[in-house]
């Protein structure tokens, strides 16, 4: 268990070493800031003090985090005031997830000098804006931004599917674009949110909200402007200014567009989706809701893991068996390897959709939009390669406004 002393929002430098003569923890940490002096008399002989003096809170609790995820721990307490309870609960909202536990325990100030420490600011407002300020001068690891895009989707539309350079995360399986924030995961909403703004700036669609799908790994759609459903693995619209955004980790996400109907869709299908029907159900639904002709719909499926690295048990492998036998090129092996790509190939070319308007890794005469995640470390996330702790890629899609959409 970690230890976190407040002295921003807590105690003086006195009562500090008063305090730290009472405690055996060994892994201590002084949460000073640039504002309070006099904490250097506390290192000695407590060798396994650790200051945080930065300049601001959120990189004392940044560092902070960084050090936690090192040493592999999850468990804090905490010593502060109830003022500093209030600040520190949004840092840690910012900050942290689910994965680590934090124990408060709330002081009265006695001391005058403590007292006189409290601050009359806004804690979520001043937290927003330090996080925010922090992390946004931060420099991007494993390169710029790099954007895949197709050919295939018009230029009325933007597009792209993201990899993993130029954003902030460091925790190795989540650098450094990582796009997605989860409970179960280290990555917290605020560096996520860091790296979204990013890739928004390079990819031309800020200040646009991205748009997730409520992935369930099943096959329902929202057809925007109707009631949202609590999961759906797919969306479609014909409204400008909101970017349909599918997640992938070895599942992949693919983009519909109409160009004739300026229609577009975004789909998450892994392999559970494609058996039921996602890709076909998003097609089904810009036909019947937006008046498209599914020979007008262009379809461009992102990176994803390849027949080369994914595998099923045999039971489960026989279903795709049924939509095409090359999707299981080793069929009678205890784990079959299963092509999920060629699988949303074949059921959407029965679903009538053009096999010139699908843009996947059959391709060879466009640019490459559906390389193997699981073979490419320095340049995908892959649930596969990394385990549960995964980072987490995006295709994304809007309609660009025109003159006659901006009025």
């Amino acid at each position: 268990m970690a230890v976190l002393v407040d002295m921003i929002h807590g105690r003086c430098p006195t009562c500090t070493a008063a305090f730290l003569q009472r405690k055996s923890d060994s892994r201590l940490f002084l949460l000073c800031g640039d504002s309070l002096g006099g904490y250097e008399a506390l290192l000695s002989p407590r060798s396994q003090v650790h200051v945080l003096d930065c300049s601001s809170t959120a990189e004392c609790l940044y560092r902070f985090k960084q050090t936690l995820d090192q040493l592999d721990l999850s468990a804090i307490r905490v010593y502060t005031s109830p003022r500093g309870r209030e600040v520190l609960l949004q840092y840690q909202e910012l900050l942290f997830t689910s994965v680590y536990s934090f124990d408060y325990t709330e002081e009265q100030l006695t001391c005058q000098r403590c007292r006189g420490s409290a601050h009359t600011d806004s804690p979520a407002l001043h937290a927003q804006e330090d996080v925010s300020r922090f992390l946004q001068q931060l420099p991007a690891s494993m390169g710029q931004i790099s954007i895949l895009k197709s050919p295939l989707i018009p230029e009325c539309f933007g597009h792209g599917f993201s990899t993993r350079s130029g954003g902030v995360s460091y925790i190795p399986t989540l650098s450094s674009l990582n796009l997605f924030s989860s409970s179960k995961r280290r990555d917290p909403v605020a560096v996520v949110s860091e790296n979204r703004r990013r890739l928004a700036l390079h990819a031309g669609f800020h200040p646009l909200p991205l748009r997730f799908v409520k992935v369930d790994h099943a096959s329902d759609v929202w057809v925007l402007g109707q009631a949202e459903p609590e999961s759906y693995d797919s969306m479609v619209t014909d409204q400008s200014g909101v970017v349909l955004t599918a997640p992938g980790a070895d599942c992949m996400p693919i983009l519909f567009a109409d160009p004739v109907k300026k229609v577009i869709g975004a789909a998450h299908a892994g392999w559970r989706g494609t058996l039921m029907g996602v890709t076909r159900r998003t097609v089904d639904a810009m036909v019947a809701h937006f008046d498209c002709q599914v020979s007008n719909i262009v379809v461009v499926v992102g990176p994803s893991v390849g027949v080369c690295c994914f595998t099923l048990d045999r039971e489960q492998a026989l279903d795709f068996i049924r939509v095409h036998p090359d999707c299981v090129p080793d069929p009678e092996s205890a784990k079959p390897h299963v092509d999920i790509r060629l699988a949303n190939r074949v059921l959407l070319q029965e679903g009538g959709v053009l096999p010139e308007n699908i843009h996947d890794n059959l391709v060879v005469e466009r640019p490459i939009v559906t390389p193997c995640t699981s073979c490419l470390p320095e340049d995908f996330f892959s649930h596969v390669r990394d385990g549960l702790n995964f980072g987490t890629q995006v295709g994304f899609l809007w309609i660009k406004e025109t003159a006659s959409t901006a009025t």
